[in-house]
């Protein structure tokens, strides 16, 4: 198994925050393009109605998983709350203590892994 850290994190867009959604997510991609080079999926999908948000964000291991977080906490965790209620948070991989305390707050489900081949 490898020692990426991913997951699938679910948020309802908040009522009246399409136009902060659209700017606060191409400020993140670009942010998390730019700044972190550990950072290897980074995708936002929409449902048909515009009212619930898919992430799957996937790290290179629980460092780069530490980094970005941090990066999250300091440039945008604020404005994300206000524009999302999280519904659903879908670990994976291979997350390390420091990461699990660090999600905790998220209360995320975690998978762990039983087959399969990451490459």
């Amino acid at each position: 198994m490898s020692k990426h850290v991913y997951w699938i994190l679910e948020l309802k867009i908040n009522s009246g925050q399409m136009t902060n959604f659209k700017s606060l997510m191409a400020e993140m991609v670009t942010a998390t393009k730019q700044d972190e080079s550990g950072a290897l999926n980074y995708e936002w999908s929409l449902d048909a109605d515009q009212e619930i948000c898919h992430i799957l964000e996937r790290y290179e291991d629980s460092a780069a998983t530490l980094v970005h977080m941090q990066n999250f906490g300091s440039k945008f965790a604020k404005r994300f709350m206000e524009v999302f209620s999280p519904t659903k948070f879908t670990l994976y991989g291979s997350p390390s203590d420091d990461v699990l305390a660090a999600l905790a707050p998220m209360a995320p489900v975690q998978m762990s892994s039983v087959g399969g081949f990451s490459r």
